[in-house]
């Protein structure tokens, strides 16, 4: 049964957090303290947003983002699971999983020594009619000047799984058009615009058109500079083969419907953290995964 308001006021108490519903029934929380603000959905486990003090937001979220229920939020964390991206077999699936559309619990928050706020949600009830596997996931978020997810999956079946995912993560820039991902170079890629072709990346990653692309075997680092703003956000990532660099550019950001303006594609690109293409996870009975992530300015 999904946790009410009360229910999530009791599980707050002594933090600072307030609990807030949408207008169509979310249940939010909001975190505000001397290290930040933000704020993380009930459902899908999403990090909606995360700005440090003093600085421009660093996630970006819609403003026409549909905060309501069984539909996904355009912008900020969203979390593609068991699966990224469309199904392999079923094309009726839901895109990405259904992680992002679940009802998470939430487990416990605590503020940490030195001012950082931990929050932790669970999706047990995992065995749907798209995914027939025991497999509880949790998701441990601390939010403070860096912002630090772990995404954690157990194994409880009785045989191995494929498993597929990604923190979908919707940055904030200026201007698109100027600002360069490092931490790339030399990467084998899928291009999903250009019939899946298997290409290798040459320096930094610039924005000039739409950008759909799969990095694989990519352990490393990524940097987002944006000159415009005169910072870099650093992507620090483990248990992750994976990086996903998206921005629709504007004939889909038209199309779209829940992006905002025409030229919100401007203000946005996701750099993704995850597993996905050749580097999809075997997951042996009884085994667990940790995707971990950590995002802090410079």
């Amino acid at each position: 049964m999904p946790q009410t308001k009360q229910m999530l006021q009791q599980c707050v108490a002594d933090t600072p957090i307030q609990i807030r519903e949408s207008e169509h029934g979310l249940l939010i929380l909001d975190i505000n303290t001397e290290l930040c603000s933000a704020s993380m959905a009930l459902q899908g486990a999403h990090v909606m947003t995360w700005q440090p003090k003093g600085e421009a937001p660093v996630l970006w979220l819609s403003p026409d983002a549909k905060l309501e229920k069984g539909k996904s939020i355009r912008g900020g964390i969203p979390i593609c699971w068991p699966w990224f991206g469309e199904h392999a077999t079923e094309s009726t699936f839901a895109a990405h999983g259904f992680a992002r559309t679940a009802d998470w619990e939430l487990v416990s928050t605590s503020e940490l020594a030195g001012g950082g706020i931990e929050v932790v949600m669970r999706l047990l009830d995992t065995q749907t009619e798209q995914w027939k596997y025991d497999t509880p996931v949790v998701i441990k978020v601390i939010f403070g000047r860096t912002l630090n997810i772990e995404l954690t999956t157990t194994n409880q079946s009785n045989a191995s799984i494929q498993l597929s995912e990604a923190l979908h993560t919707y940055f904030n820039v200026q201007d698109v058009r100027q600002i360069k991902v490092q931490g790339l170079d030399s990467c084998e890629y899928v291009d999903k615009l250009e019939a899946y072709q298997r290409k290798t990346q040459q320096g930094a990653v610039f924005f000039k058109q739409e950008v759909d692309r799969i990095y694989i075997n990519q352990s490393s680092n990524v940097v987002i500079q944006d000159k415009v703003l005169n910072r870099s956000i650093h992507i620090n990532k483990q248990g992750s083969q994976s990086s996903i660099v998206w921005n629709p550019w504007l004939d889909k950001c038209k199309a779209m419907g829940d992006l905002g303006a025409d030229d919100a594609y401007l203000n946005m690109v996701c750099v993704e953290s995850g597993n996905a293409a050749d580097n999809t996870v075997t997951l042996e009975a009884g085994g667990t995964h940790r995707l971990s992530v950590s995002y802090h300015l410079a």
